[in-house]
């Protein structure tokens, strides 16, 4: 019986601080803090939201490493950027080479002399990780490999890319053929955003080429069924890796691990990062440049008042327990006077968590307005001089 009167005494006395603390308006602090992301056995890892750019877990995320067939993304995205300026179709016929039909590594089965459509060559490369594929189209656009391994290297330029090189399509191993987690997941977060038709491609399971079918290596299109892609890649220099994206609610995130010990490894290591995202963080859209923020008053212009806005959508990832803290700050310039162009940048937008800026962007003007009438001009300029009157600073 002692111990069963222990925890009575203990449970009325729990009772009783609950009481007294309600009483007198006490609110126990939140215990909830955001831990730091899971430790990977892996060589390298980056993980960030696609929409807010925010970077929620790396590791040695800027170290260049060989990148295998992840290299296969850029390919694809320079495939789809030549379709995106007209210069190829996803009909066209494209004649397989000799070189491409002995490519070393996994295969779509194409053959030599025959001519394959280009969207079977994509989903090929991205579903079956094809290096004939990959050395088919590259041949088809730009003559050789070598050749398209330098549009590649365009592309990584103007993505920011600062850390990789491609000598190849397919990822085959080479010292100078090399990319780093980070660059990756900002590749992907450009195709993605730059392709939404084409990106459920990533998403198929398998692929049928020539009567031969062939499964989708990214194990978490089947653990996962919010993860739509990306990339699996192997040889035994990089080891085992992989660029995965999943989208739950509203919120998308991308991670690239790699240097993994096993194909379960890397599926395993994505899938923690992702749930750790997915459980600590909120991404919220602030505003989207589709409506205007407010209208203003304008001075001496054909228009009294002008909406503004943000050139783009402006997104936040937050941890969870501290959304609520969130608020929007909106600074505009005292005396807007005409002329405006389109896009003029007139006031600053602030995002703050708990009174801190966490992001700034510019409030542009959302339409042009010209200069008015002369009557009108010189009513506003009276205007103006009673306004800048009333609130000029005090002694």
């Amino acid at each position: 019986m002692k111990p069963r009167n222990q925890m009575m005494k203990r449970k009325r006395l729990s009772l009783y601080l609950l009481s007294i603390l309600s009483l007198l308006s006490i609110t126990l602090p939140s215990l909830a803090v955001t831990p730091p992301p899971p430790k990977l056995e892996a060589r390298s890892y980056f993980m960030m939201d696609f929409h807010s750019g925010k970077v929620l877990a790396d590791h040695n995320a800027d170290q260049r490493m060989p990148s295998a067939s992840l290299t296969k993304i850029m390919t694809v995205y320079a495939v789809l950027n030549e379709i995106k300026r007209g210069n190829l179709n996803l009909d066209d016929q494209v004649t397989v080479s000799k070189k491409a039909w002995k490519a070393p590594g996994s295969r779509m089965f194409i053959e030599v002399d025959k001519r394959v459509p280009v969207e079977e060559l994509l989903k090929g490369v991205i579903v079956q990780s094809g290096n004939d594929a990959s050395i088919a189209l590259a041949e088809h656009i730009a003559g050789d490999e070598r050749t398209f391994a330098e549009l590649m290297n365009q592309h990584a330029q103007r993505l920011g890319m600062t850390n990789t090189h491609f000598v190849n399509s397919t990822g085959l191993p080479d010292p100078d053929h090399y990319t780093t987690a980070h660059d990756l997941t900002l590749l992907t977060q450009a195709l993605i955003a730059e392709f939404p038709e084409y990106y459920p491609w990533f998403r198929i399971k398998q692929f049928t080429y020539n009567d031969i079918t062939q499964h989708n290596r990214n194990r978490l299109l089947w653990r996962d069924p919010t993860v739509d892609g990306v990339k699996t890649g192997h040889t035994e220099e990089a080891g085992y890796c992989l660029v995965a994206s999943a989208k739950r609610d509203e919120m998308r995130l991308i991670s690239t691990v790699m240097g993994t010990d096993s194909d379960n490894a890397r599926a395993s290591a994505s899938q923690a990062l992702l749930n750790y995202g997915f459980r600590f963080f909120t991404t919220r859209l602030i505003h989207d440049p589709t409506s205007p923020l407010r209208e203003v008053r304008i001075y001496k212009g054909a228009l009294e008042t002008l909406p503004v806005g943000v050139a783009r959508p402006i997104y936040v990832t937050v941890p969870k327990e501290r959304a609520e803290g969130l608020s929007i700050q909106v600074d505009m310039e005292p005396w807007i006077t005409a002329p405006i162009s389109k896009g003029q940048e007139l006031g600053t937008l602030s995002i703050r968590l708990e009174n801190k800026t966490i992001l700034e962007s510019p409030v542009i003007a959302l339409q042009k307005v010209p200069t008015g009438g002369l009557v009108h001009r010189v009513m506003d300029e009276g205007w103006l001089l009673i306004e800048q009157w009333r609130n000029r600073p005090h002694e």
